[in-house]
């Protein structure tokens, strides 16, 4: 969500408008075990799901069609008698569910959703918002009260449907998306550009630099004694401590470049394309995909305009002229800074 200049004229217009943000709440360790066992019910509904689709989309006679989300609920009506824990609400979540994501994936079928074993799927327990109703201090979900960490930012909102999610190690997380009104403000500085890099992760037109801060390679010998040690939680644990530093250092550089200028552009570096390369590990490191994010949303809660922009040749292309005379090449890239060699009066008129 993109405003323009005129739009910010109007504070009416401007207070009217809303961007949704999605609330991250820690379930309290007594819940566990019973969301464990709805993920596993859970994991049956999606299986049959895609099961359902693949052999109605492998038919050779005039009923073969593609399931859409309002057929898999037709489908599975009736099925909340044999589950303990979910209901007819979740069921209904979990089909459309599959079918947007089977939609985006643009595939037959998904893979499988593994209860049991090393290779199981990490927990995952939809609902609508009508499902998840607030008790006291506690919530209230399929019969079940939960108690979550910092309830008081769920209070006076209006959340819409989300969902359980566990994360590797292990803990389960809230995820309701809420509405918030964006507050706007006129910025100091007009426009700024951003470069995003290895050596130095993000660095602006105006000098502000975001160095590469290392967070998977400093902790990556820790990882791998605790791998050898078969201490797999240790090692989850140091992953989500690389992930988590990661963050906090985008959220400082992104706010203070939300706060400080009115529009944003950054390059469309492919995180995907790079991670094919051997400078894959580097790339994963920076977490550019994050970055880019982060300043998205933050844009829209503070009236900032974000834009993505194509790179493609501003390492060859002269800032003066625009001739492709810059070097070239995988090996060229240590070069920083270039010009176009002059020839001079007596090299013309030879």
């Amino acid at each position: 969500m993109y405003w323009s200049a005129s739009a910010r004229e109007s504070n009416n217009t401007l207070m009217s408008l809303s961007f949704t943000r999605t609330l991250r709440l820690k379930v309290r360790p007594e819940s566990y075990g019973w969301l464990s066992a709805a993920a596993i019910e859970v994991n049956q509904v999606f299986n049959f799901c895609n099961q359902a689709v693949w052999e109605t989309a492998r038919r050779t006679d005039r009923k073969r069609k593609w399931l859409s989300g309002f057929d898999l609920c037709g489908l599975t009506a009736g099925a909340a008698a044999y589950f303990e824990r979910i209901g007819a609400d979740t069921i209904q979540r979990i089909c459309i569910e599959y079918a947007h994501k089977r939609a985006a994936a643009k595939r037959i079928k998904l893979r499988w959703r593994v209860s049991r074993g090393s290779r199981r799927s990490l927990g995952w327990v939809p609902f609508k918002a009508a499902s998840l109703k607030r008790k006291g201090r506690a919530l209230r979900f399929c019969g079940k009260s939960f108690r979550v960490f910092e309830t008081e930012r769920l209070n006076q909102i209006k959340w819409g449907q989300g969902c359980f999610a566990q994360d590797a190690v292990g803990d389960w997380w809230l995820c309701v998306p809420v509405q918030q009104q964006a507050e706007p403000s006129e910025a100091p500085e007009e426009s700024v550009g951003i470069d995003l890099g290895l050596k130095s992760i993000a660095v602006s037109s105006e000098g502000e630099r975001l160095d590469a801060g290392r967070f998977y390679r400093e902790l990556e010998c820790k990882i791998a004694h605790a791998q050898r040690r078969g201490h797999k939680r240790q090692a989850k644990r140091l992953h989500r401590r690389a992930a988590r530093r990661r963050a906090d250092a985008l959220h400082k550089f992104t706010r203070k470049i939300v706060d400080q200028y009115q529009n944003i552009f950054v390059g469309d570096v492919s995180s995907q394309k790079l991670v094919k390369t051997r400078m894959a590990k580097s790339v994963l490191d920076s977490g550019w995909g994050m970055f880019k994010r982060l300043l998205h949303y933050k844009g829209e809660s503070a009236g900032r305009s974000v834009e993505v922009v194509n790179e493609r040749n501003t390492t060859r292309d002269c800032s003066f002229c625009g001739a492709p005379t810059g070097p070239t090449g995988m090996s060229m890239l240590v070069v920083r800074h270039w010009g176009v060699r002059r020839e001079s009066p007596k090299e013309v008129t030879s």
